[in-house]
């Protein structure tokens, strides 16, 4: 997509602080880091969000992801890392194109898990909800 910011940086047109390429998806530093070594890993085909890559793509992005996060690991050393996906504007995906973030995680950093990124959820049981599927 011709004016999407992570096209051009995997295109090469935009320069980015590479921790891990190859020819599915590309890893960079986040420019803006919540911790140090905050990873940005994109698809270098566009895709706006989850549900536009095929299933036969797949494969080849997770590997990408799997080795980006192993290189993070591997330099940095942190305690953990949170790796996630804000998956459309209502969840906080401010650039339009399919992203994980990497996020490394250390002792006393005061973060959260996965389950404090909602901080005022509406409550409903399990059990109701499981009978929408």
């Amino acid at each position: 997509m011709a004016d999407c910011i992570f096209c051009k940086i995997g295109e090469g047109q935009v320069p980015s602080y590479k921790v891990y390429e190859d020819e599915s998806v590309l890893a960079f530093l986040d420019i803006h880091p919540c911790a140090d070594g905050h990873t940005v890993v994109i698809p270098k085909k566009h895709f706006g969000e989850i549900g536009d890559v095929k299933d036969n793509e797949w494969q080849d992005l997770m590997r990408g992801l799997k080795i980006a996060i192993q290189k993070v690991d591997e330099v940095l050393k942190p305690a953990g890392m949170n790796v996630g996906i804000n998956n459309r504007k209502g969840a906080g995906q401010a650039v339009p194109h399919l992203h994980w973030h990497i996020i490394p995680r250390y002792e006393g950093d005061g973060g959260g898990s996965m389950h404090s990124i909602i901080r005022n959820r509406q409550i409903f049981e399990v059990e109701e909800v499981a009978k929408r599927f």
